[in-house]
């Protein structure tokens, strides 16, 4: 069975947020919140999850500004991007993520989760809200142009 499940990744210079789709890409679930440990041991571990999910494409997210530009935290995240085709072999395709995060935290703050919580469940919620968005659009294979 070829592998078809996407992984949506909340790209952060120390924790990123991961999160999955079904086999069928039609529902994004959070998987975990991974803290860096350098790029061996990032690079060990995403082939390492690779492999167990079965994942056939990466989505990252992109995080624009309010303005439509991208400034250097997309440019961060771009550079995250390539690393990650380039240690795993499989295809990445940048998604716009604005207001994921506050999305994901309005959600946590409604389900009544501690700070506490809120935080150490924030960047893999946020994962989730991406990779939905990305499902959402008929999971293309790159990001619609700007309107």
């Amino acid at each position: 069975m070829p592998a078809s499940r996407v992984l949506g990744v909340d790209y952060g210079t120390v924790r990123i947020g991961l999160a999955i789709s079904d086999p069928d890409g039609r529902i994004a679930s959070p998987l975990q919140t991974y803290t860096r440990r350098g790029a061996d041991r990032d690079a060990a571990f995403f082939r390492d999850l690779i492999r167990r999910e079965e994942v056939g494409r990466i989505v990252v997210g992109l995080p624009i500004l309010l303005s439509g530009q991208e400034g250097s935290k997309a440019a961060e995240a771009r550079a995250f991007g390539a690393w990650l085709k380039r240690c795993t072999g499989l295809p990445v395709i940048f998604w716009d993520e604005r207001c994921t995060t506050a999305e994901a935290e309005s959600a946590l703050w409604s389900a009544g989760l501690s700070h506490q919580k809120r935080r150490q469940r924030r960047d893999r919620v946020a994962a989730q809200i991406m990779l939905q968005s990305y499902l959402d659009a008929g999971a293309p294979c790159a990001p619609p142009p700007p309107s």
